[in-house]
């Protein structure tokens, strides 16, 4: 029996077919549970639109307003002082209270003063008596001298005597005016229209012509005045607009918390100097107060409405977002994407803010108003319809109860 030479290299052979087959089936079947696999996953859905609130910007005539703070002061403040002294006998106004010009304020005990006008209308009628009869004798002397009876000298003294004697009653009258000048302060009233405040002395002390703080301080609120202040770069605009005005630039008044608007009068004063401290200009404002809505100390937002008006593209100030890089809004395209777009606010005025000339945004393009913080660039939106407004918790249940009482 003969064995064959070639029988090992036949084994090696089918050995190595065999595991090539094997892996090639393997790899198949790895690719096949790869791609069940794949199947079997759910494909990656894309993120859902957020829903938000729509604006457009719109183009708008606007007035031109200059923004400033300032504190509102009285139209005129006196501080009611004695001019003499005395004991003050009484008060005749209460605190707080308006009065009228010439209204009787305090009034000091006048007993001295009398006795000293009475004491000079006293000496005048002395010293004018006595003139009287120095000019009798005048007539007489001036008889006798002609008559050559009594001499030149006689004559001229008596002259003398005459003159002196007219003198010492000029001097007398002058004493009565003054004497009655004096009297007159005893009578303090009211030199302007105002409102008082609190009464500094009472009834009873002495007063005294020095005396620093004086009776009561009345200012006079209706009209008031509102001075503020705004940057030296305004002049030149505020000149121009007082020379096209002709019945004054408008000053409204705002509340500093709520910006609620209190009064609205007219510039009465652009300073003529301007502060080379901080680089501002002062203004003052007159209102009328009826209402008494501003209050001398109060601290106030001031608007000088400028004559000019002009076209410009407006948003709701709630659309104006901010970051450390400025101010910018949430622009949406046609495909309702929204990207983000920094713009430049000249000001804002009545919830309303007027963009800069030098704006990315167009006339009627469509900026997000609400919902700003659920955003991201790129983002779809969906834009929500207004919420209908739910009853009240507790109504409900009232209604409820009633229908079930009708039951």
């Amino acid at each position: 029996m003969t064995t064959s030479t070639h029988s090992p290299k036949r084994t090696s052979l089918a050995i190595a077919v065999t595991a090539a087959i094997i892996a090639a089936a393997g790899a198949g079947g790895w690719l096949h549970m790869q791609g069940a696999s794949a199947a079997d996953k759910p494909q990656a859905k894309e993120a859902p639109p957020v829903a938000v609130t729509l604006t457009r910007v719109q183009e708008r005539d606007v007035p031109l307003y200059l923004a400033g703070v300032g504190t509102v002061t009285a139209n005129a403040s006196v501080t009611v002082k004695v001019r003499i002294d005395g004991q003050l006998d009484k008060v005749g106004f209460k605190e707080g209270e308006e009065v009228k010009k010439g209204q009787l304020l305090a009034q000091i005990d006048p007993r001295a003063l009398q006795a000293q006008l009475a004491q000079a209308e006293a000496q005048r009628a002395k010293d004018a008596a006595t003139l009287s009869n120095a000019r009798l004798d005048l007539q007489r002397y001036t008889t006798l001298r002609s008559q050559d009876a009594a001499t030149q000298q006689q004559l001229d003294t008596q002259k003398a005597l005459v003159a002196q004697l007219e003198a010492a009653v000029k001097t007398d009258e002058a004493q009565i005016g003054y004497a009655r000048v004096q009297l007159s302060y005893t009578t303090i009233s009211a030199p302007i229209s105002g409102r008082v405040g609190a009464r500094l002395v009472d009834p009873g002390n002495i007063v005294h012509a020095s005396d620093a703080n004086g009776l009561v301080v009345i200012n006079q609120i209706d009209p008031i005045t509102l001075v503020f202040t705004l940057p030296e770069e305004s002049v030149g605009a505020i000149n121009r607009a007082q020379r096209d005005s002709q019945h004054g630039l408008m000053v409204t008044a705002y509340a500093r918390e709520s910006q609620e608007p209190l009064a609205t009068g007219k510039l009465v004063l652009l300073d003529n100097q301007i502060n080379t401290t901080n680089g501002t200009v002062q203004l003052k404002a007159r209102f009328d107060n009826a209402e008494h809505k501003l209050w001398p100390g109060q601290y106030v937002n001031a608007r000088l409405q400028m004559n000019a008006h002009g076209n410009a593209l407006t948003l709701p100030a709630a659309a104006i977002q901010r970051n450390q890089q400025g101010t910018y809004v949430y622009a949406v395209d046609d495909q309702d994407k929204a990207s983000v777009k920094p713009v430049k606010v000249d000001r804002i005025q009545d919830g309303i803010a007027v963009l800069a000339a030098d704006n990315s945004l167009a006339a009627d393009q469509r900026v997000v108003l609400d919902g700003q913080y659920k955003l991201k660039p790129g983002a779809r939106i969906a834009e929500s319809k207004p919420q209908p407004q739910k009853p009240a918790e507790g109504k409900t249940a009232a209604n409820d109860d009633a229908k079930g009482s009708t039951k």
